[in-house]
């Protein structure tokens, strides 16, 4: 049986760059998935930008309209599925399995890198300013632990105010 609850669908690590590829599991610090690493510092990264998350759904949609996106290739560390994705925002506070916690903290910037997945390059599909709630989002990590898929995921909504 599918797992219908709010749930990690897959973790993924690059060593700068996308796509980011699939790991069995992967301990999560407050610099990020340990292993992964960012390609440019300058727009990735960092306490406020450890983690970059995404939603199955989106990628599925996407997938829908004729993109040739997958879990990964957006730069997602972690791929949820199960969210209701358009209600996410900066301010709100995720419990990934028994241990780690995030707090949203922006939206994401789509990636020139990216272009190659998008139909006519239009990678300014997933632009939150363009196209609302077809984002990623970036978290800071409060909370350290070891993460892998099926893990639940608890949204605990924020004030909207940052993290």
């Amino acid at each position: 049986m599918a797992n219908t609850h709010p749930h990690v669908h897959q973790i993924n690590v690059s060593d700068g760059g996308v796509p980011k590829l699939p790991v069995p599991k992967a301990y999560i610090t407050v610099q990020g998935v340990a292993g992964d690493r960012q390609r440019s510092v300058q727009y990735h990264g960092g306490a406020d930008r450890a983690l970059c998350l995404y939603a199955l759904e989106v990628i599925e949609a996407l997938r829908a309209e004729g993109h040739a996106v997958a879990p990964g290739s957006c730069g997602e560390n972690l791929t949820l599925a199960g969210l209701d994705w358009v209600r996410l925002k900066p301010g709100d506070r995720l419990r990934i399995g028994p241990d780690v916690r995030l707090a949203v903290t922006s939206y994401t910037h789509p990636c020139k890198n990216q272009t190659l997945w998008f139909k006519d390059g239009d990678f300014m599909r997933i632009s939150q300013k363009k196209h609302p709630g077809w984002s990623r989002l970036y978290a800071r990590v409060l909370a350290e632990g070891m993460v892998q898929p099926g893990d639940t995921v608890t949204v605990e909504e924020g004030n909207g105010a940052g993290a």
